[in-house]
């Protein structure tokens, strides 16, 4: 098992130092949070099933030219991805009304939006990740102007992508997360797609029933989690053929 030093660690992954500069070994955990941790558990396989699943999405959208920070899979738990510095911004697309959004505006859940909505949240687990505005992104220094219209136009594109993607095997982007990074070649950045897109930040539910097949199934006890999970990757063409078994992470440097 190789050894590595641990650079950090996160609610569902561990970031490692990379065999080679630059580079980062991202590693999927089981461990599932809801609610800003306050809810805590374990879904078995599930650090297995988001990596194949991000490692598909972060491909696909490769493809048509959206810059990420994902190189390769190394094995059924770890990536490898670039080192990026993480502007401390979540940004959330909302397509159909759920979560938070039904019950902060008094909208019925399952309610198509009249155009996609974007959202900003500061990333901060103390506070809660409390949701902001353009004005304090740019006041505050987290992204400037140039770097939200990056992250506006990308996101857009990733939106129509991934939608249309999950429409095509029965299944509705309801809404979803992502994160960014500045990339840093020589003297030149750019602002690339970081973290991951799997169920864990997404809401998938199927086109015709609306069953939720993602972490709300978590969230609200809905059972059958890791199903939820291994139904999109099977309808997604990649659930493991060998099934979902146990992985252990690398040994830890100290």
């Amino acid at each position: 098992m190789a050894r590595r030093r641990q650079l950090y660690e996160g609610k569902a992954k561990i970031l490692f130092e990379g065999p080679e500069p630059g580079t980062l070994v991202q590693y999927f955990k089981d461990d599932a949070t809801a609610f800003n941790a306050q809810k805590r558990g374990t879904i078995t396989g599930k650090g297995v099933l988001n990596n194949r699943i991000s490692e598909y999405l972060m491909q696909r959208l490769g493809e048509i030219g959206i810059p990420t920070h994902f190189i390769r899979r190394l094995n059924m738990r770890e990536q490898l991805v670039r080192e990026v510095e993480i502007i401390p911004l979540e940004v959330v697309v909302r397509n159909v009304a759920a979560g938070s959004l039904a019950t902060r505006l008094g909208i019925q859940e399952g309610t198509r939006l009249p155009r996609s909505i974007i959202e900003y949240y500061y990333k901060n687990d103390a506070l809660q990740d409390p949701m902001v505005s353009e004005e304090h992104i740019t006041a505050f220094g987290w992204a400037s102007t140039h770097d939200l219209d990056d992250i506006v136009q990308l996101t857009l594109r990733v939106n129509d992508f991934l939608s249309g993607l999950f429409l095509g095997v029965g299944i509705t982007l309801v809404d979803f997360k992502l994160e960014f990074g500045r990339l840093w070649e020589n003297d030149e950045m750019r602002i690339v797609l970081a973290d991951e897109i799997s169920p864990d930040n997404c809401r998938l539910w199927d086109a015709k029933t609306g069953e939720k097949m993602d972490k709300d199934r978590f969230r609200r006890d809905l059972g059958k989690v890791e199903e939820g999970y291994q139904e999109v990757a099977r309808r997604l063409g990649i659930l493991p053929e060998a099934g979902i078994r146990d992985l252990k992470g690398p040994e830890v440097m100290q």
